[in-house]
């Protein structure tokens, strides 16, 4: 049964006092697959034709995936922590390190009485098999770096791409202010042959878990999210891993653009994408929205997006956000759906600005000029009035 529109307008209807007894709360299970350094464009569901995910674009099919979803710290560690917190990283201390003063998902859904747990495939699988349906639990499958080195990705894997030519796959040339990965530029064509049979080999061992929840019977009560902390660079923009691959640390999309899909089925609709610019920051609130669970009393700056996720409609006169931010370091970003501002070391520098209608490789930096003067103003007081909110 599709959730109710209730679950996300508490209290803006009195029901009679004749009405039927208030429904129950939806208490699925969860399967929260998240994965370092995988950027969008690598996976098959968002258009890539050449690396093989056939497991997550089933995923995908069966449920949602929204095609503009921002890590809010482009690095893995940080970005996980926002992601299981719906911190900021000024917040987080910039350390990616969740403090017991912390409230990370797993601990606002075992006070609602989900048995949460952390792991690998194998944990998953040995967790999943003692689970039963009407019981909710929480499972976090932390999958295998997809950083470098690739040295324990299976041979069968590494034969898929033997020949692969990476048509269309254009990297720079490497970058003068590479940093972490810059080894990889060396062989940038042979080393995304490695990076696509260790994403290949990743997709095979999702494919595990999610058959053990088809063998117990789980599936169809189980929210399945599959995400990744932070993007990676692969080569382009002469860079290989995320927002540290450069000193200062980049901004660019291939680091802080991430897959996002959601799949619940009777509850999700599948087969659908959204535009809707979301955020990490945004993942806790909306988990707590779908399950009517109240989130902490902190000083979050994440808005539930809920109603995308299971395909309804905003209501009037409702506007979703434009801008999205992000931080790491010194480095800060708020972006929009055409424009892009990056400042750092509070404004001295070195900044960027990007057009991305005109200029979607991010090739042309346009800070110097007067013409995006308005837009950079804007851009620059949003993400400065968001650094000053959620610091603390």
């Amino acid at each position: 049964m599709p959730v109710s529109r209730r679950h996300f307008f508490l209290g803006t209807l009195a029901l009679p006092a004749f009405a039927a007894k208030k429904a129950e709360p939806l208490r699925p299970g969860i399967l929260l697959i998240l994965v370092d350094e995988l950027p969008a464009f690598m996976l098959g569901s968002y258009g890539n034709k050449q690396v093989r995910t056939p497991r997550l674009d089933r995923l995908a099919q069966t449920g949602i995936r929204f095609f503009n979803h921002f890590s809010c710290a482009p690095a893995p560690g940080p970005g996980r922590a926002t992601l299981l917190t719906g911190r900021t990283p000024m917040q987080l201390g910039d350390s990616g390190n969740i403090s017991p003063a912390d409230v990370p998902l797993a601990k606002i859904l075992g006070g609602a009485g989900y048995a949460c747990q952390a792991g690998d495939s194998a944990a998953a699988l040995q967790f999943l098999d003692q689970q039963s349906a009407g019981k909710p639990f929480f499972f976090t499958l932390n999958c295998a770096s997809l950083r470098p080195p690739y040295n324990n990705v299976p041979q069968k894997y590494l034969d898929l791409y033997a020949k692969e030519p990476f048509d269309g796959y254009a990297p720079d040339l490497p970058s003068p202010n590479a940093q972490d990965g810059k080894e990889m530029l060396r062989d940038i064509l042979g080393n995304v042959r490695k990076a696509a049979a260790a994403l290949t080999a990743l997709d095979a061992d999702v494919g595990t878990v999610l058959d053990m929840l088809r063998q117990r019977q789980l599936l169809d009560t189980t929210l399945v999210v599959f995400t990744a902390a932070c993007g990676g660079l692969w080569g382009r923009h002469g860079l290989w891993d995320s927002a540290q691959a450069s000193e200062p640390p980049n901004m660019f999309d291939d680091a802080v653009k991430t897959p996002i899909i959601w799949s619940w089925i009777g509850h999700v609709p599948a087969l659908a994408q959204r535009p809707d610019p979301v955020s990490a920051y945004d993942f806790v609130p909306t988990v707590c929205d779908l399950l009517s669970i109240n989130l902490p009393q902190r000083n979050l700056c994440g808005r539930s997006y809920a109603l995308q996720v299971t395909g309804k409609p905003l209501p009037k006169k409702t506007k979703w956000r434009l801008i999205l931010c992000a931080h790491l370091l010194n480095t800060g970003m708020a972006r929009e759906e055409r424009y892009k501002l990056i400042l750092r070391n509070d404004g001295k520098g070195p900044n960027e600005l990007y057009d991305l209608s005109l200029d979607p490789g991010e090739k042309s930096n346009q800070f110097e000029n007067q013409q995006y003067l308005t837009i950079h103003t804007e851009l620059a007081n949003e993400l400065t009035s968001w650094r000053q909110k959620y610091s603390t």
